[in-house]
């Protein structure tokens, strides 16, 4: 018995000119070669696999990745790095030295070409830089001495030719030095570069004079206050102290005494 109804080919006729290929169906394509004999519930599975395995590596999944897609096109991470290491390009990276490997030939020959600096050139650097004491610069300049060089009379002649200068050091140090320490600190320093005993009387006489007002400035940067108790006392003593201001000078700033009366 024959069913009532149109045909298959007929029905797949009329479905493509009525509403045309759904776009939802990965599968469905609008080539008219084809089949129309297709029935209009769909395609089954096994088609479905026909067709995935007879498909191009150009089809496109909707459910494939990009990264599949290219591999599967022959254009994937491999290809590419292959590509890039065959065309040539140069990268420059910089190269660093393990410890304890020396330097490159071409720096080492550049650097034994490089002329020798002479002992007046060496103390004339040092000069320009900053104030140096007669007995050290002599210390800085005996490691580089060789046979045949005599500091001392290298020395003289900078002194005669007035680049260096024992009284000009002193002052130097004066300078950096008192707003922030005290006589004995300064004088001590001043000992130690051996610039002589007259030089060193005078810086004193001069530090004695401002000692108060100095140390006072110290003391008032640091503190503020004077001390409460017996520990906060010991405490500010010991830094004054240290600073190399005078029992003294530091008695009469922790008592309080004004400086009008220094010179009681």
């Amino acid at each position: 018995m024959m069913r009532k109804g149109r045909s298959a080919s007929s029905t797949s006729g009329a479905g493509h000119n009525a509403v045309g290929p759904r776009d939802d169906d990965p599968f469905e394509s609008s080539s008219p070669s084809q089949s129309p004999s297709r029935p209009a519930s769909g395609r089954s599975a096994s088609a479905k696999a026909s067709f995935s395995s007879s498909s191009s590596p150009d089809d496109f999944d909707p459910f494939e990745s990009f990264d599949a897609h290219d591999r599967a096109a022959g254009v994937g991470t491999a290809t590419n790095s292959g590509a890039d290491a065959g065309s040539g390009e140069v990268t420059y990276t910089r190269s660093r030295r393990q410890p304890g490997e020396g330097k490159p030939a071409d720096t080492a020959s550049r650097a034994s070409q490089r002329p020798v600096r002479s002992l007046k050139g060496r103390a004339l650097g040092y000069l320009s830089r900053r104030e140096y004491s007669r007995a050290e610069l002599s210390r800085k300049l005996a490691p580089y001495a060789e046979e045949g060089d005599s500091i001392d009379t290298l020395l003289d002649s900078l002194e005669s030719e007035g680049w260096l200068s024992d009284s000009r050091f002193a002052e130097s140090l004066l300078n950096r030095r008192a707003s922030r320490m005290g006589a004995s600190r300064i004088v001590n320093e001043l000992k130690r570069h051996a610039v002589g005993q007259t030089l060193v009387e005078e810086v004193s006489a001069q530090l004695k004079e401002t000692e108060l007002a100095r140390a006072q400035a110290v003391w008032r940067k640091k503190f503020g206050t004077l001390p409460e108790t017996p520990n906060e006392r010991a405490k500010q003593a010991r830094f004054l102290a240290t600073r190399g201001f005078s029992q003294g000078i530091i008695g009469k700033i922790l008592k309080g005494i004004d400086e009008d009366w220094a010179s009681d």
